[in-house]
């Protein structure tokens, strides 16, 4: 394994707070781990703070961004922590597992799903009405279905909000058939307006939030992100793999 030189600073970052080390083992998460969280992090839970494996530092999540922390609150070490023993790069395994999290919670019923009759695998898509290579994507979900992955859409409209883009994505989610009015919207088919309680605005909040920067990004189920379109062998592949692994990682 390589190591580029942000990693080495990071892990020079990390090692030079080992005189300062205490070990925590068995022990809770002090209050000032959890009152600096608080503080500083936005959507931070009590439940996202662990202690990491250096002893003294503490794992703390928020969306789907890790950072660790001191003791005593006062030190944050935001970088990717790596098992040289193992190469193995543990920040990027708790990256993909808070962001399944952050997906997991979010419920089907505000998404448009294009569901196979024999689930396979499943993606989640942030997607835009208006952008090519979510048109592309579109296009391939019968093969994707084909193959069994469920796809799942959620609503990123790339010029923000308020936008009309916005207002036509809110159109798609509230039409009487959402999975039509999203094909004909990626298909230039001009958008028949429509009013209603909508998660549109919620969902581009928290594409910002796990930072997605562009459409689609589709995410999978262990919490692996791929940006922007890729073909239907490679993405089924991809989705197979993923829900392998968390197949897998519910069995230890």
């Amino acid at each position: 394994m390589k190591i580029n030189m942000k990693t080495g600073m990071v892990l020079m970052a990390v090692f030079s707070l080992f005189p300062m080390l205490t070990s925590y083992s068995g022990q809770h998460i002090p209050q000032a781990v959890i009152d600096t969280a608080n503080k500083f992090f936005p959507g931070f839970t009590t439940e996202n703070a662990a202690r990491s494996p250096i002893a003294g530092l503490f794992q703390v999540s928020f969306g789907s961004n890790v950072v660790y922390m001191s003791a005593d609150g006062r030190y944050v070490v935001d970088g990717d922590l790596i098992d040289l023993a193992q190469g193995v790069n543990l920040t990027e395994l708790e990256r993909k597992k808070a962001l399944a999290d952050v997906i997991g919670n979010i419920g089907e019923d505000s998404m448009i799903v294009f569901a196979p009759e024999q689930v396979k695998s499943t993606i989640t898509v942030f997607t835009d009405i208006t952008c090519p290579y979510c048109t592309k994507l579109h296009q391939e979900v019968p093969q994707l279905n084909e193959n069994g992955v469920k796809v799942r859409y959620l609503a990123y409209p790339r010029a923000g909000i308020p936008s009309s883009v916005a207002d036509d994505m809110a159109s798609v989610w509230c039409a009487d058939d959402p999975r039509q009015a999203i094909t004909d919207a990626k298909a230039g088919l001009a958008v028949v307006q429509k009013k209603c309680p909508n998660p549109v605005s919620a969902h581009y909040a928290l594409g910002v939030q796990v930072g997605v920067r562009g459409t689609p990004t589709i995410i999978l189920e262990d919490g692996g992100r791929l940006g922007g379109y890729v073909p239907y062998p490679k993405l089924t592949e991809a989705a197979q793999q993923a829900h392998t692994a968390v197949i897998q990682s519910d069995a230890h």
